[in-house]
């Protein structure tokens, strides 16, 4: 069947080569995120990594499988891509923790930050790509992996993620990329020592499973209800004591309960506005779609994406990603930025835009 979608592919048939790809669209997709921390990012190197597998399918001669050709042109277009750009980043990389009692500032541009990714909307599977991979599919899509990736040079990146993540051997990395072992040997080396230095010691896969599903729920429904009731000490309560608090696109973020709480309770748990969420998953962590209530509306509107990191029994870090554009460098235009017009990150997640 393969030897015949194939061959129709290399006719012109699309639908041939819709079927002949459409298994790997999804591990591609995340991989090219993993390479870039940004969705839309992932999307542009995906559609040109389809474009040119078609245009080059007549001259693919099988010397490996289709998977690893197609996971070596999204390599490269992804390479492409990154030396055209600056690195994406999370706020906590970016700037020094805010004072509790400063104002948010003007957002930075959407192209600084690392984006979230939708990894059960988008199909992600659970589990090692290869007995040979050293991390799960959805650990290294984690927020803490992701933007530790973003630290390295881009060979160090894709020499990480071919040989740990997909676990294709040095040979078929140094092949991929057109260097030599000694080379993936090296980047491999280094790449590993810089990422051990930036994510926690336990991923969030293991912490949720060591948690439970019952501990997991009283956790999120806890959290809920503090925000719910804009009760700061209830919300508190659940951070540990070096927690990080962070939104964006804009640049300032806190650090450390205490300083969150006094954030909260002259903002976000102020009790100016009322909150609604919605559960959903994002970097295969915990994460909440929360709605801000809207008296034109009529209803919630979408806010925000809050994913949750987990260390122990407690919430270590928040990154509530906004969804609201930039507008500028004009404060004005802030001034009722929650009316703006919404980005597209709540359909990203499958999420409704309103709450009744």
């Amino acid at each position: 069947m393969a030897t015949n979608l194939l061959a129709a592919a290399r006719a012109g048939d699309e639908h041939a080569f819709a079927s002949l790809v459409g298994p790997h669209r999804g591990e591609l997709h995340a991989h090219c995120y993993r390479l870039m921390g940004s969705v839309h990012d992932a999307e542009d190197a995906l559609q040109e990594t389809l474009l040119r597998a078609w245009r080059g399918l007549p001259r693919f001669q099988e010397r490996s499988s289709l998977r690893s050709w197609l996971y070596t042109i999204a390599t490269n277009t992804s390479l492409n891509q990154i030396a055209k750009r600056p690195s994406r980043v999370l706020p906590i990389d970016h700037l020094p923790a805010t004072d509790a009692h400063s104002p948010h500032g003007i957002p930075a541009a959407e192209s600084a930050w690392i984006e979230p990714y939708p990894d059960e909307h988008l199909g992600l599977e659970d589990g090692y790509a290869t007995p040979e991979s050293r991390y799960e599919r959805r650990e290294a899509v984690e927020l803490a992996f992701v933007a530790a990736l973003q630290h390295l040079p881009g060979n160090q990146r894709a020499v990480l993620l071919l040989r740990e993540v997909l676990g294709y051997s040095a040979k078929e990395a140094a092949e991929m990329l057109g260097t030599s072992v000694a080379s993936v040997n090296s980047a491999l080396q280094r790449a590993r020592a810089a990422v051990q230095e930036r994510v926690p010691d336990r991923s969030q896969q293991a912490t949720l499973r060591a948690l439970g599903d019952r501990a997991i729920r009283e956790l999120v429904d806890r959290y809920v209800q503090a925000w719910e009731r804009c009760d700061v000490p209830a919300f508190a309560a659940l951070l540990t004591e070096d927690a990080s608090f962070s939104m964006p696109p804009l640049a300032s973020w806190y650090r450390g309960r205490q300083e969150i709480a006094i954030w909260a309770s002259g903002a976000a748990l102020s009790g100016e506005v009322r909150w609604r969420t919605l559960p959903t998953r994002a970097n295969g962590q915990l994460a909440l779609g929360f709605y801000a209530w809207d008296e034109d509306q009529d209803a919630y509107r979408a806010f925000a994406v809050n994913v949750l990191t987990v260390r122990d029994t407690l919430i270590g870090d928040v990154v509530a990603f906004i969804a609201r554009p930039t507008q500028g460098p004009d404060p004005q235009a802030y001034v009722r930025w929650d009316l703006a017009p919404l980005t597209d990150l709540f359909a990203r997640f499958g999420l409704p835009e309103l709450l009744g």
